[in-house]
């Protein structure tokens, strides 16, 4: 284990929370982890597999969250303050579930003498599984420091940018938002292409060099929905989770919400048509068919 380390707890193990949990355990840290799904088969190589959340909070020192939403955060922060003979001093919650969410989890932790850092991350499970993600962290910089090892650990593109419960959020609510405009965006206008009889290889290799590029352009439609594969490893409805959460937020703020309305619209309709983990470039189909309609 890296020298002056803490023990790393790690609470969730699904899509995002396996890989990034793995990749700490790779490189040489002590971690303790849990998911009340079920540990034991989830819990990476060289990881310890703790019999219950409060075997994490009384061993690890520093526990990272990565949970579905916020009354799930916000449970799980509730019981960790409530465990008595703790040795977490820190909470990293990687979670996305926005900034009023945060606000109440920083709350419940700091009444517990727990210090609460908003840090969540992007670039989906092939991201967490490569150890590039993206981790946006909201809390003390001196903390950011000190964990900076572990934070290489499992991600690619570390930012600090800000210390207030709720910044971390509220950034990645905005990348998200411009994600799913970008699918939904991308999608209408190759759908366009293809009735001129374009081929879509060639509307992607156009667009991909020109002004009109984007993350759903370069990545999603050539290698999931051109190759028919919909692998991209993020659920609709964890997609339209965040839009909604988004949308929300810009109406508290009073900011411009005329296309995030109408974004909003179209993952909602298009979540309610599909089946629970349907990938999110399925949306594609979704509006194609639409259309046809």
């Amino acid at each position: 284990m890296p020298d002056k380390s803490p023990v790393v707890g790690f609470v969730g193990l699904g899509q995002m929370g396996n890989p990034m949990a793995a990749n700490i355990a790779k490189a040489g840290f002590e971690i303790i982890c849990y998911d009340n799904a079920g540990t034991a088969q989830r819990t990476p190589a060289n990881g310890h597999a703790a019999t219950s959340l409060a075997e994490v909070v009384k061993r690890a020192e520093t526990i990272f969250l990565s949970l579905p939403n916020g009354p799930i955060v916000q449970s799980v922060a509730t019981e960790i303050a409530n465990i008595a003979d703790r040795r977490c001093t820190l909470i990293i919650d990687l979670s996305t579930i926005g900034p009023e969410a945060a606000h109440i989890a920083a709350d419940t932790l700091k009444n517990a003498g727990i210090d609460y850092v908003d840090a969540p991350v992007s670039g989906g499970q092939s991201g967490a599984i490569a150890g590039t993600i993206t981790l946006i962290w909201a809390g003390s910089k001196a903390e950011f420091l000190r964990h900076r090892a572990i934070i290489d650990a499992f991600c690619g593109n570390p930012f600090h940018v800000g210390d207030q419960p709720g910044q971390g959020q509220a950034l990645k609510l905005l990348n998200n938002f411009l994600s799913a405009t970008a699918m939904a965006a991308t999608s209408e206008a190759v759908l366009f292409g293809l009735s001129h009889d374009l081929d879509m290889k060639t509307i992607l290799d156009v667009v991909n060099v020109s002004t009109g590029q984007n993350t759903a352009s370069r990545d999603k439609f050539p290698q999931r929905i051109l190759t028919g594969t919909y692998d991209a490893g993020f659920f609709t409805e964890h997609l339209n989770k965040d839009v909604q959460l988004y949308i929300n937020e810009v109406h508290k703020a009073d900011t411009p919400s005329s296309i995030g309305a109408t974004v909003s619209k179209i993952w909602q309709s298009g979540t309610d048509s599909f089946e629970p983990g349907t990938d999110f470039t399925r949306i594609y189909e979704f509006i194609r068919e639409q259309n046809q309609n």
